[in-house]
């Protein structure tokens, strides 16, 4: 008589399915690891904006107590207990703090991008005499001796390879004119958007 059990691979029962509906062990290192980077997402971000987000009192506090920590060894033990508050949290309020630092994300876009058509204006007044001309016209409250006198130090501090001080004033003036055209709405974000990445 043959044997039933021939063939087949381990139990056909269904007793033992209820053990493994939990994630399993890569699952939940996966899922710690997420929490993790947005806790040192959070941590990397400005005091101001930590305080906005919606979060448990006490999370937020680990983040801001984490942001003052200078000691790299201590810096990452707090960041460890960072990430042990962030798995405290319920997907709501995990949902919530993703959503938050996304749209910074989409803010800082936006900044990222005027800031470069800002630099390219700059560029092109060192470069095009045609481009202050047009600046001008469209801005005619513009001190024209001052911007003169900053473009011809500023093509001079390239030429000798000096710090770029008037080169900087033009973007700061620019930046000016942008905010004005803008409303004169300020984000208190746009503070950290600088032009000295050209450094």
């Amino acid at each position: 008589m043959p044997n039933p059990n021939r063939g087949a691979c381990g139990f056909q029962s269904t007793e033992f399915e209820q053990e493994y509906e939990r994630p399993s062990k890569s699952e939940l290192k996966r899922q710690m690891t997420v929490l993790q980077k947005l806790g040192e997402e959070l941590v990397n971000e400005a005091r101001d904006r930590v305080k906005r987000v919606p979060m448990p009192e006490d999370v937020r506090d680990a983040i801001l107590e984490c942001q003052q920590i200078r000691d790299h060894e201590g810096r990452r033990r707090q960041l460890q207990f960072v990430g042990k508050k962030m798995r405290t949290l319920d997907e709501e309020e995990v949902a919530a703090i993703q959503r938050t630092i996304d749209s910074w994300k989409g803010l800082s876009k936006a900044d990222t991008a005027n800031m470069h058509a800002m630099e390219r204006r700059r560029d092109k007044l060192l470069t095009d005499d045609k481009a202050l001309t047009v600046l001008l016209s469209e801005n005619p409250e513009l001190d024209v001796q001052h911007l003169r006198t900053l473009i011809r130090n500023a093509r001079k501090e390239q030429a000798e390879n000096k710090p770029p001080k008037a080169y900087r004033e033009i973007f700061q003036i620019l930046k000016e004119i942008a905010k004005k055209k803008n409303g004169g709405k300020k984000d208190a974000d746009e503070d950290d958007v600088e032009g000295d990445e050209d450094e």
